[in-house]
């Protein structure tokens, strides 16, 4: 359903629609379309068209739906992910169970919104998005701290903990913060690419993919406390 090109313009941030609900992609193209930061370039109504036209059109953001014929929005974000690892994905979708929020950023996922949610929270969670940051609906962070709890396991030893740096912990408190890698270096008086570099070594060392399951991991392992969540 490729009718679009991809932009070159690095202000922009372009963006595929991945919904199996014409309407729904509608709507969204409605809200995205006016504004003047935001291209649609291309809509898939499957996780496979998802796929290949993320392939072919490199959009910046994919929203993405979970429940879609053939791959569904899980493995499509997985796949795309492997392939291209700096393109976001926002997940948009009716679905809040734990379960399948857990599995998401796992696979992944940067952003998860329900699907109730206003025109303005959509354009706000890409811009977000763009600027490295990670997105998540209250209610839905709700129940991940829920999930964080009670699965918890034996907090990091001394010597487990030293296996974050100093500055991997401080940066990480700051990724709690909901703060972007700009914030960050500002913050800590370091570069850009030295929070990125500092970000790959934290999923590394979490084995996870993703800004947000990287907090979801730390809470669950003790080096992250719901404290450190407190002005997301």
């Amino acid at each position: 359903m490729d009718d679009s090109f991809a932009v070159s313009d690095p202000e922009i941030i372009t963006v595929l629609l991945a919904d199996d609900h014409p309407l729904i992609r509608h709507s969204l193209r409605n809200v995205i379309e006016k504004q003047a930061d935001c291209k649609i370039v291309g809509e898939a109504a499957d996780g496979r068209e998802a796929i290949d036209l993320t392939e072919k059109l490199s959009p910046d953001i994919v929203i993405m739906d979970i429940t879609m014929p053939g791959i569904d929005g899980l493995e499509a974000t997985k796949e795309i992910k492997a392939k291209r690892p700096s393109t976001g994905i926002l997940i948009l979708t009716v679905h809040t169970e734990d379960e399948i929020i857990i599995s998401l950023f796992e696979a992944g996922a940067d952003g998860y919104l329900i699907k109730s949610v206003f025109g303005d929270d959509i354009i706000q969670a890409m811009r977000s998005l763009k600027r490295g940051e990670a997105v998540i609906s209250p209610a839905v962070l709700k129940g991940i701290l829920k999930y964080a709890s009670q699965n918890r396991i034996q907090p990091f030893t001394v010597n487990e903990r030293t296996k974050l740096t100093v500055k991997e912990q401080e940066i990480l408190r700051l990724v709690a913060r909901g703060l972007s890698n700009k914030e960050i270096a500002t913050m800590l008086g370091i570069s850009i690419p030295g929070v990125k570099s500092h970000l790959v070594a934290l999923f590394s060392k979490l084995n996870t993919n993703s800004r947000f399951e990287t907090i979801i991991e730390s809470l669950r392992l003790g080096i992250l406390t719901v404290d450190d969540l407190k002005n997301r």
